[in-house]
């Protein structure tokens, strides 16, 4: 990969968000848009993103009717909610295999009581255990091919407290100033893990897994394999810095382009409930898990599909 140099973003583009007015992108017009779901009902959250679909139970086989609205939807509002489903883990994974291969997570501890099931990773928090995910991220960028999607679903909840919320990254990107766009469009940034799971680590851990895991670039700007549309792929979890800039300059563009998923235009907000599932596009999408209820109990399961390499 060929690295360019860029001018400073101070110099060459204005990094202004706009105060005040419309911040939602139109909707674009691919025909699938306006097509009827027939084989369940689903509720919009958001103007772009989240839908609650109601009439699938996803303990089922999957028809391939079935299957195809249901991609169909999640490419158009980027996350599903499924409400009291009480899954198993055999039954998780075998609704997420109808999207591709299951990731394992290098880093986490698998679960002592589900021994033969790595893809299942246990988030579990509570009196020893804080919330750390509670900033815009999204799952695995630091792997050459990040994720395709995630599937979450609710085992033990607070009382009150414990929401995620979503960002559509495309309307993001749409929401951009074209002067931004032309800046950022085919800029690369580097990804990586050693600076969130690797921190805790000792450092002959660390020196043992950077092998297997080294930094990787991914564009600024990356292109949706199934729609074609452009988002935001920079997240403040596993960006490092952007190529091609001084750490200063690209320290100013990240937090410019990082600071687009905090607005409430662009996002949706689920409140769990015991059983509750959300499936999200990784590709599309950031997330955030507020870390709002602390000392009490939030148990989730996450099952992660395997993607493909960004472009």
């Amino acid at each position: 990969m060929t690295t360019v140099e860029r001018p400073a973003p101070s110099s060459s583009v204005r990094l202004i968000d706009t105060i005040a007015g419309p911040r939602v992108a139109n909707r674009t017009s691919s025909d699938w848009q306006h097509l009827p779901y027939t084989r369940f009902d689903l509720e919009p959250m958001a103007p772009t993103i989240g839908a609650v679909v109601a009439g699938v139970s996803m303990a089922d086989e999957l028809d391939r009717e079935t299957f195809a609205e249901l991609n169909r939807a999640l490419l158009e509002w980027k996350v599903l909610f499924f409400r009291k489903q009480n899954l198993t883990h055999p039954q998780h994974a075998a609704f997420a295999r109808n999207w591709g291969e299951l990731e394992s997570h290098p880093f986490a501890r698998v679960r002592s009581d589900q021994p033969d099931e790595p893809e299942v990773l246990r988030l579990e928090k509570g009196p020893d255990v804080v919330g750390r995910e509670n900033l815009w991220h999204s799952d695995v960028t630091w792997r050459l091919c990040p994720s395709l999607g995630s599937i979450l679903r609710a085992i033990e909840l607070p009382a009150v407290g414990g929401d995620t919320l979503f960002c559509d990254m495309s309307a993001a990107y749409d929401c951009l100033s074209d002067e931004v766009k032309q800046y950022v469009d085919g800029m690369f940034a580097v990804h990586d893990w050693i600076t969130t799971f690797g921190r805790g680590m000792d450092p002959a851990t660390r020196d043992r897994l950077r092998p297997d895991f080294p930094a990787v670039e991914h564009p600024v700007v990356r292109t949706h394999p199934e729609t074609g549309r452009k988002m935001l792929y920079v997240n403040i979890a596993f960006t490092q810095h952007i190529v091609g800039l001084s750490q200063a300059d690209s320290d100013e563009l990240l937090a410019y382009l990082y600071r687009q998923a905090s607005f409430p235009e662009y996002q949706c907000r689920f409140k769990w409930a015991s059983g509750d599932v959300a499936f999200w596009d990784n590709r599309s999408t950031q997330h955030y898990a507020s870390s709002d209820y602390f000392p009490q109990r939030r148990v989730m399961d996450r099952i992660t599909i395997v993607g493909d390499r960004p472009y």
